[in-house]
């Protein structure tokens, strides 16, 4: 007897190991009979260690047993593996680093590059930052990108002068400094460099680090800059990697069933970094979607914490549903109606009429006050950014300069105003987004077509100064400059009124594919004189000089009858009258940036000069100022021109309807002004009003050979707080706008350690 029980037993627990093993095996997350951990490491599938434990080679992970725990790595690379799962991957990071003795020569450096190619893997464009750290520090990230094998050059600028500047937490530029990377980058190179070499910060910052890593895993402490410690603890912040299955779409991928990964109760997905897919378990299963039964049922009703229902809770394949206990009416569910208990007898009629004349009464009464609410709210909030905004100060500058019979013309213009004149905003009514804002066309009850700026929140430390600014260009009424009309100061953020110029930009006529029968010579050394003149009266006729600071073709309009008219005034300056420089951060577009000033950050008139410089050769030759496309010796259009010069090959550079219609000693005389301009030390560069006259003297002796004199023209100045047209800028190639970004584009030029 005692026999037979314990053969029953024994029958019993077989039969419970086969009812039980296909419930484990749907959980686990190695493939059955793999090996599930590399030390403190789950290696799930379609992943796996050893021959036939993945999906296929590619997948293969590298258990080394040599390191005490175990550590997995990449198969057939040195990668290590921190955490895999079934979404995304964590590995080791690598980092570039270049030190400095204290006189500037280098003492120590390292490059640092991860190749993930052969792998499913890509870089996560969305969880790693490429982050610099440094007071001096320059770094550049190489890659490229899996699928169209595109090149992708990055780089981020760290600068600090004290140490006390540098703010935890902060990275934007001042000891830290991070930018993102482009989807789908399957491997980099990094490397680090300084300005100027870490002499000026050695004594708390002697090098420069750089590498790509987790955003969330890494804040930003002052300490990383001079802790010689801070290299050992960039190897903890983990690269994050997106990997996919295969390099087809779902679609294409089920066409053939038995490659086809995805298993039962599962569905595909497409990677949104780059091509593959991905498997996952449908809602209401858990699990690994990639094995046989991967994928389960979850019971929803078993878990205490999160039971979906307040009544009776049935678990089904897949899902669940709720219902309500005997006496008891409703759908059960906790985000629901719940169960309401039964009764007897209950006036649903009169209930419902009462009710329904209760809640209309209370919806009227709550109606009327919330829009009175609302209604005074705004009110007090128009008045708030009124006076944020600086409204009280403009109403008593614009009083003062009225009683001195001034600026009569200025109009403060009202929020409700310009909302009826955008058509509330309307998207078709964009003219333009800058990095300073953006531009909508409106029409005002008197039928003026106006372009409306919605700017950047102002700084409330520089209100007065905005202010004053407002009102000096409300004053400049020139026909060769844009002209402010009025502002509007009731919203979180001012709104600037200019006038409407309907007929593009220079740099849109210049480099138009299509022949334009009115942008003969005649009218381009005519749009140069005007705008010349524009600068001229910016530097030296104004009641307070200003510096343009980003003189542009971009920045020049031009109205129906192609007169120029100056615009973009986001990056100016106002220069007190008893200074000739101001010292400031560098701004401006690359191609047009005067060099002197880049490299001392003195801003002056003659920036603007060689800007302008920079415009006549432009127009001369009808070519973009800058462009990687071109050959190496041509890529910089000012060296490439003055290079021509020298070798009197100037005719061979310039645009065929300009050796057309022009003659030889007129181009000649503005191919030499224009050399002037481009002259490295702005000392020895002619002023805009000098540049100004040359212009028109020549454009008197194109209409009147027998006339030769020099007249200056007065011109107006616009100094706003954005670009009014603005042109989209692009990293390391020409756009359709002939910008490049000032900063990677500096980056092309460092000579990095070897």
């Amino acid at each position: 007897m005692v026999l037979r029980m314990h053969l029953l037993l024994l029958e019993l627990s077989w039969l419970l190991s086969l009812v039980a093993w296909p419930w484990a095996a749907a959980f686990q997350a190695a493939k059955p009979g793999c090996q599930s951990h590399c030390g403190n490491v789950s290696i799930p599938y379609p992943f796996g260690i050893g021959e036939g434990c993945s999906i296929d080679a590619s997948y293969g992970i590298t258990c080394n047993t040599t390191f005490n725990p175990p550590k997995p790595f990449l198969s057939e690379t040195n990668i290590e593996v921190v955490e895999i799962s079934q979404d995304v991957a964590r590995i080791k990071n690598t980092f570039a680093f270049t030190c400095y003795a204290q006189s500037g020569p280098v003492i120590d450096y390292k490059l640092a590059w991860i190749y993930l190619d052969g792998t499913p893997f890509t870089f996560s464009h969305t969880a790693n930052r490429f982050t610099v750290i440094g007071c001096d520090s320059l770094a550049l990230i190489l890659g490229v990108e899996e699928h169209n094998l595109k090149n992708h050059s990055s780089g981020c600028l760290s600068q600090c002068y004290h140490k006390e500047d540098i703010i935890d937490g902060v990275c934007s530029g001042v000891g830290c400094c991070q930018v993102p990377i482009p989807k789908g980058l399957k491997r980099f190179i990094v490397s680090s460099g300084s300005l100027y070499n870490s002499t000026r910060v050695w004594s708390f910052d002697a090098c420069s680090y750089s590498f790509l890593g987790e955003q969330d895993s890494y804040t930003f402490k002052a300490s990383d800059v001079s802790d010689p410690s801070f290299r050992t603890r960039i190897p903890d912040i983990p690269v994050v990697l997106d990997w996919v299955v295969g390099n087809q779409t779902c679609q294409e991928a089920k066409r053939n069933l038995t490659t086809f990964p995805c298993r039962e109760n599962s569905y595909c997905y497409d990677s949104n970094n780059g091509q593959g897919y991905r498997c996952g378990c449908k809602k209401g299963y858990q699990g690994n979607p990639y094995l046989p039964n991967g994928c389960q049922d979850v019971n929803e009703c078993e878990d205490p914490n999160n039971n979906p229902c307040e009544g009776i809770c049935t678990n089904t394949i897949g899902s669940y549903y709720c219902s309500c206990p005997k006496g008891s009416e409703g759908d059960g569910r906790k985000d629901g109606h719940g169960c309401i208990a039964k009764s007897k007898e209950f006036p649903v009629i009169k209930a419902t009429l009462g009710l329904g004349f209760g809640l209309l009464f209370l919806l009227v009464i709550f109606s009327w006050l919330y829009f009175s609410i609302r209604k005074r709210k705004l009110m007090k909030l128009k008045e708030k950014f009124f006076k944020q905004n600086g409204g009280l100060l403009l109403q008593q500058q614009i009083s003062s300069h009225d009683h001195e019979g001034g600026l009569e013309s200025t109009t403060i213009f009202t929020e409700e105003e310009l909302k009826v004149a955008t058509n509330n905003y309307e998207e078709s009514r964009i003219l333009g987004r800058g990095g300073y804002g953006t531009v909508y066309k409106g029409i005002l009850p008197d039928d003026r077509i106006v372009a409306i700026k919605k700017s950047k929140i102002v700084d409330e430390s520089q209100i007065e100064q905005f202010i004053n600014e407002v009102v000096i260009l409300t004053q400049i009424n020139h026909r060769n400059v844009v002209r402010l009309l009025g502002c509007c100061l009731e919203t979180q953020v001012p709104l600037l009124v200019y006038e409407f110029v309907s007929n593009g930009t220079l740099f849109h006529h210049i480099h138009r594919k299509d022949r334009n029968p009115h942008f003969s010579w005649e009218n381009r050394l005519r749009i140069a004189a005007e705008t010349a003149g524009a600068l001229a009266y910016l530097h030296s006729a104004a009641s307070i000089p200003i510096i343009h600071r980003d003189v542009k073709s971009t920045n020049i309009l031009l109205d129906d009858n192609y007169t120029a008219k100056v615009s973009d005034f986001g990056a100016s300056r106002l220069v007190p009258i008893d200074q000739t420089q101001v010292s400031t951060l560098v701004q401006g577009t690359l191609g047009y940036l005067d060099p002197e000033y880049f490299h001392t950050s003195q801003l002056t008139e003659k920036s603007d000069v060689y800007s302008f410089g920079i415009v006549l050769v432009e127009l001369l030759t009808g070519k973009k100022p800058l462009c990687l496309e071109r050959s190496q010796e041509q890529r910089n259009l000012a060296t490439y021109f003055i290079f021509s010069m020298k070798e009197n090959h100037l005719f061979q550079i310039l645009e065929d309807r300009v050796v057309n219609e022009g003659k030889s000693e007129q181009i000649l005389a503005v191919a030499e002004l224009a050399k002037r301009c481009l002259n490295l030390r702005g000392e020895e560069r002619p002023t805009m009003k000098e540049v100004a006259m040359e212009l028109e003297g020549l454009r008197r002796s194109e209409k009147h050979p027998w006339v030769q004199q020099d007249q200056e023209e007065s011109v107006g100045l616009l100094s706003e707080p954005s670009d009014l047209y603005p042109i989209p800028q692009s990293s390391y190639s020409c756009d359709t706008s002939g910008q490049c970004s000032l900063d990677t584009s500096m980056l092309l030029s460092m000579n990095f350690p070897r």
